[in-house]
């Protein structure tokens, strides 16, 4: 049986390493076999790549440069951890993928969007997630919940990080396989409206 792949993607702050977690074990707690990973990350390269796009915040990256950083980055994800997990039957469960690279890059960074998703059908080899779940909050909102010092795209700014909330709506409205889960809501709230969106998936898988 092929396995079910979910990502959970959105602006800094919406809570999405929290959502993730609290998924993650709410399908292992219906028996599933889990692998969690996050985009860029989860690999050695792809940790070394994370680090450079993140925090080195003494290095000019220009747009196509960062955009192409993250697409290698995924590339390493989607060979070493996704698609062996797949074709084990597992769930794989990441914390940003594709749709991230076209939202930040395109229309926060102004790249063109079309020829980042084709660019991103390279990186993946045309994998792309059953279901990506974007977790929606204003910009404004979303900025306020960080309590920790900022990394490089954090601080990108204001008006960069609206575009980037338009951004991941515009495409939900214009792509199949997005859903959009309003993040102000509680987070035992956000958490009902994921496992509602993904329970048909996981019955039938």
């Amino acid at each position: 049986m092929p396995g079910l792949f979910f990502s959970i993607d959105g602006g800094d702050g919406v809570g999405k390493s929290t959502q993730t977690e609290m998924f993650c074990q709410w399908l292992r707690g219906q028996g599933r076999d889990v692998v969690a990973c996050r985009d860029p990350g989860s690999t050695q390269l792809g940790d070394a790549v994370r680090e450079i796009l993140l925090n080195r915040h003494d290095l000019a990256i220009h747009r196509r440069s960062e955009m192409l950083l993250y697409m290698a980055a995924r590339a390493q994800l989607v060979e070493e951890i996704i698609r062996p997990a797949l074709s084990q039957g597992k769930i794989v469960l990441s914390d940003r993928f594709l749709l991230a690279n076209v939202v930040y890059q395109g229309y926060g960074g102004g790249l063109d969007v079309e020829t980042l998703w084709q660019v991103g059908q390279v990186s993946t080899g045309g994998l792309t997630p059953d279901l990506t779940i974007v977790l929606d909050l204003p910009a404004k909102a979303a900025a306020g919940r960080i309590n920790r010092q900022l990394d490089r795209m954090e601080l990108q700014g204001a008006s960069f990080h609206a575009r980037v909330r338009e951004g991941f709506l515009t495409e939900a409205g214009r792509r199949p396989g997005i859903v959009v889960v309003d993040a102000a809501l509680s987070i035992d709230e956000v958490q009902t409206a994921i496992r509602q969106a993904a329970a048909k998936l996981v019955e039938s898988g």
